[in-house]
């Protein structure tokens, strides 16, 4: 048994055949002590819901559970991995709302204002085909947003892209969106033999809290200049941008047309969609 009185989770896969699946970005984290990490990095759980996304056999779901959230709702696609779910919602029982769906088509908002009071926060190893996605929409959600913070675990490559800095060169529209609403900080990493399969990369645990007051600007326009700017990285912005007003626009927020995207601030990004 392990730490919380359950299976193994090596012995719950073995019983239910739950092979991972490559078509849905599957990669399962089975080290107890890692998934622990992950609970702890999302911080002080037992007055929170915490939504998570793609809990496959419930390895960081039990962790959760175990480190005293109020409330877990795990959204899994694969439906091969429900009934492993359901042994650890009745170990823990009113305590885990299991929803067979795909996370790409859930109303996260909605599904947070039905939990009622208490803080939201999500927390997910990230199915690695529809991680970015899914950062980049709450990112862009109605703000304040629905949740408290967000600890997900991504590829390396990625997690560095949400936390860079303007100049380097993992700088980009993620990093602009991330940098824009929230603090975002590389908590630790987590090697490929943690999982099964083991990946053919690190994977890193990313922690973002949203910025009470982020620079005033519409979402969805940001969303469109950050596009703009970044799909043709290597030129200066006047060519990148020219589909939005080109010089002109960039004269008008006062940026030189010369300059490339990855070397532009939050605030000018900012000033950018503002000035659009």
């Amino acid at each position: 048994m392990s730490a919380d009185g359950l299976p193994p989770l090596r012995e719950v896969i073995e019983r239910h055949g739950l092979q991972a699946k490559k078509a849905l970005g599957q990669n399962f984290l089975l080290d107890l002590n890692l998934t622990g990490k992950i609970a702890r990095t999302a911080g002080e759980l037992r007055e929170s819901t915490v939504i998570e996304v793609g809990p496959g056999p419930g390895g960081l779901t039990r962790a959760l559970l175990l480190h005293g959230a109020r409330r877990v709702v795990a959204i899994e696609r694969d439906e091969r991995c429900l009934a492993a779910l359901e042994e650890v919602s009745n170990h823990y029982p009113g305590r885990l709302h299991i929803i067979a769906g795909d996370a790409l088509k859930t109303d996260f908002a909605e599904l947070a204002r039905a939990e009622g009071s208490g803080s939201v926060k999500i927390a997910a190893n990230l199915p690695y085909n529809i991680g970015t996605e899914l950062l980049v929409r709450w990112l862009l959600a109605e703000w304040p947003p629905f949740y408290a913070s967000m600890t997900l675990m991504f590829q390396r490559e990625v997690a560095e892209r949400v936390t860079a800095s303007p100049g380097s060169g993992a700088y980009g529209r993620l990093g602009v969106l991330a940098g824009w609403r929230t603090q975002a900080r590389i908590a630790f990493d987590v090697p490929p033999q943690a999982f099964t399969p083991p990946p053919k990369v690190t994977s890193s645990v990313v922690h973002l809290v949203p910025r009470e007051t982020p620079l005033p600007a519409d979402a969805r326009q940001l969303g469109r200049v950050t596009e703009a700017a970044f799909g043709q990285r290597r030129k200066m912005l006047r060519q990148s941008v020219k589909g939005l007003g080109g010089e002109a626009l960039l004269t008008r927020a006062g940026i030189d047309p010369t300059r490339r995207a990855e070397t532009l601030s939050v605030e000018e990004f900012v000033r950018l969609t503002n000035a659009l």
